[in-house]
């Protein structure tokens, strides 16, 4: 990747069809080759395009051995929700080139057992979850089970990327997963040339975004998480398929037939439960240089996160006086 400065950031441009430097991670130690292990996970499903798309690039590539261990449903949403009581169900699935399993847990859920080496006979080098079917940015981070895919992975010990592709309903096209996976291919080799030096950070993982538009992005840019969120809210529908369902983008899919209507109840199950489902009503807002805007702007937004939320140190301040005061208000009025 070539470095270039604009606008007083830098920004790596790359070809994603050149794999001479890809190559040099995976060259011959002890007579044999070494090839890194990639375990892949997502929250859209095993079946979900953007999962298919980046483990067929993973393959094709022929770096790295490739495993994959996903909920065997579309679990968007469900944020680091973990199966506590329940057991879980474990199935092969055959997929090109990878060992992989579906799981009918949760994205947490597939990441942890698939690092429990019950399933493969060891922990891979590097967990990416992903590609999801529509950004992950802001606050929206915390809903995700894209992002909850790779922070159990971190949670563990084991480096992990989260990726998502900015999927705009009626431009998008399922082949712009492929590009994706390709764009994000050098982040991807980069990490694992990283920690096969020892020379990878612990402290954090990688959230990435590329934009709707992916062959004309911009290139690599290093963010942080914003505070864009779509404002929610909710109607009250008659059966559970009137309001259609919730995507991963975020957007409803009205396409949902009418025909699934539940028959009518009687009126006493009419008149005691009420049933309501979720809509967007308006579109998200960034801070200038957060990873939303950055990514509007057609960069590949680069966010390393962390498993801790601290607050700002200007609250922190706050809170450093006001709690002593609430202990010696609670001491004076139980005099």
């Amino acid at each position: 990747m070539t470095p270039m400065w604009h606008d007083d950031m830098t920004v790596f441009q790359f070809n994603p069809n050149s794999k001479d430097k890809a190559n040099s991670n995976s060259k011959m130690e002890n007579g044999s080759e070494y090839k890194p292990t990639v375990m892949v996970t997502n929250d859209d499903g095993i079946d979900a395009p953007g999962l298919r798309s980046l483990v067929r690039v993973l393959v094709s590539s022929n770096l790295f051995n490739v495993l994959v261990c996903a909920p065997d449903s579309e679990k968007s949403g469900v944020s680091h929700s973990v199966s506590w009581r329940r057991a879980l169900s474990v199935k092969k699935v055959e997929i090109s080139g990878a060992t992989a399993f579906a799981v009918s847990g949760t994205p947490a859920d597939s990441t942890s057992i698939g690092l429990s080496k019950t399933l493969f006979p060891s922990v891979p080098d590097l967990v990416v979850s992903g590609i999801n079917m529509g950004s992950n940015c802001g606050y929206h981070i915390v809903y995700s089970g894209t992002v909850a895919g790779a922070r159990e992975a971190f949670f563990n010990g084991v480096p992990s990327v989260s990726l998502s592709y900015e999927w705009v309903r009626g431009k998008s096209k399922v082949d712009n997963f492929i590009l994706a996976a390709e764009a994000c291919m050098p982040i991807i080799t980069a990490i694992l040339a990283e920690i096969k030096n020892k020379t990878y950070r612990q402290n954090c993982f990688l959230n990435i975004d590329v934009p709707a538009d992916v062959t004309n992005h911009k290139g690599y840019r290093l963010t942080k998480q914003g505070k864009s969120v779509y404002k929610m809210g909710w109607k009250q529908v008659t059966s559970e398929a009137q309001g259609g369902r919730m995507l991963s983008t975020m957007t409803m899919d009205s396409s949902t037939s009418t025909e699934a209507c539940v028959q009518e109840q009687p009126s006493s199950t009419q008149e005691e439960h009420l049933l309501f489902e979720t809509e967007v009503r308006g579109a998200p807002v960034d801070d200038e240089d957060g990873d939303y805007s950055f990514l509007q702007q057609g960069y590949i937004t680069v966010t390393p996160l962390s498993a801790l939320s601290p607050a700002a140190i200007d609250d922190v301040e706050f809170f450093k006086g006001w709690v002593p005061g609430v202990c010696d208000r609670i001491s004076s009025s139980s005099r």
